[in-house]
């Protein structure tokens, strides 16, 4: 690689780690405080905590490296346009490839290392997290909740206890149910205990209060009474593995007996082909970055950010892609569709790179944001001063 070329790869990737770092840690820290209640319901420590901080990473990476992406290539482009680097190296007769493959090379890079991601980090990731969460909330009974407290496990779910003894036994368990709106269930027993996974409360020499809606209410007594926790464990996303839980070789090659897979075969899919479909957008929006601001421009001009038009395209374009990939859960003849959104749009941005056609705003937007900014300056003049004549 040419010297040039490295410069310019350098200084593209800089740029991209300082956009990505920011928004991904953003985005990553939203996702984690939504999870907060895992620290302060469970009683999990940080470490716990941050490990599941670390396992929700890799599913937000694929999403924000491309958009990332786009906003290295173009900053970088428009900032090297207007220091005159562009021209310098346009009036020096180099090959327009001197700026193009850089650039594509590293979309290239990214593309593959989000096939990675996407394919084999992000689904054992999703696993580990929602075994850790269902681990935390089914030892949540046996050994956090303090006793004689009533605490929420879940919403509509709350339990408390008397005692709590060696080997799991408690004392004096009451639970309330209220997370089915047909009844509702409360709980009494004088002993209990949690089995060994976890899954199972066993609840000895009790009753169960079962209220309808139309307000009558049923009292059954009980010798044991086994209270399922793995379903609190479902509810906080534990057991099951669903679509987006399994590994591609599943995915390619479904077990048709899995009952999940049997229950909603659409979105086992729809799935596949987002993952084999996902990964081609780093490639894409790096082409389309090229069309936007890999031309010389005067910058005395008064335009629009080539940033801005980018990321419209992107957006633009990572939207048809979802659309394409709901289309193929609800019918398999749109199998095609994820592929065709990022492919159609790299073969346009590839042959006006080939042609050499610069992208140019259409008429009606040029018109309209002019407008908008006589508009915005017109508001911005100087106002006339109040009434008052001087002494």
């Amino acid at each position: 690689m040419k010297l040039l070329e490295v410069y310019i790869l350098r200084r593209i990737f800089q740029m991209f780690l300082v956009t990505l770092v920011p928004v991904l840690t953003i985005i990553w820290t939203i996702q984690v405080l939504g999870r907060i209640n895992l620290v302060t319901d469970s009683g999990q420590s940080m470490g716990s905590f941050a490990t599941l901080a670390t396992f929700i990473l890799p599913t937000i990476i694929p999403v924000v490296l491309p958009f990332a992406l786009v906003i290295g290539i173009t900053q970088t482009l428009t900032a090297m346009n207007n220091d005159s680097e562009l021209p310098v190296i346009d009036a020096a007769g180099a090959a327009r490839n001197i700026i193009y493959r850089p650039i594509i090379l590293l979309g290239i890079a990214l593309s593959l290392f989000s096939f990675v991601v996407t394919n084999f980090v992000e689904p054992p990731s999703r696993v580990a997290a929602r075994q850790m969460v269902a681990a935390a909330y089914a030892d949540l009974l046996s050994s956090v909740i303090e006793e004689k407290t009533f605490r929420s496990i879940e919403d509509g779910l709350y339990v408390q206890i008397s005692e709590r003894h060696s080997g799991r036994v408690l004392k004096g368990i009451f639970v309330v149910d209220y997370r089915d709106p047909n009844f509702d269930l409360i709980y009494y027993a004088r002993e209990g205990s949690i089995d060994a996974t976890g899954t199972t409360l066993t609840m000895r020499d009790g009753e169960v209060h079962r209220k309808a809606v139309d307000g009558r209410i049923s009292v059954i007594r009980f010798v044991s009474y086994a209270f399922d926790l793995s379903a609190m464990a479902k509810s906080e996303g534990g057991l099951p593995q669903y679509s987006t839980d399994r590994s591609l070789a599943f995915l390619l090659n479904p077990d048709p007996n899995d009952p999940l897979y049997q229950k909603s075969p659409d979105s086992y899919r729809a799935e596949l082909h987002r993952r084999l479909s996902d990964w081609l957008f780093p490639i894409t929006f790096a082409l389309v970055s090229l069309v936007i601001a890999g031309n010389t421009r005067s910058h005395r001009q008064r335009q629009v950010h080539p940033m801005v038009y980018a990321l419209f395209l992107a957006f633009a374009i990572r939207w048809l892609g979802f659309s394409a990939t709901n289309l193929v859960e609800r019918h398999p003849l749109y199998a095609a569709a994820p592929y065709v959104v990022p492919v159609a749009a790299s073969l346009i941005a590839a042959f006006m790179l080939a042609t050499n056609r610069q992208f140019s705003t259409p008429a009606f937007i040029g018109r309209g944001l002019a407008r908008m900014g006589r508009s915005i300056q017109r508001r911005f003049e100087a106002k006339p001063t109040s009434g008052g004549g001087t002494a």
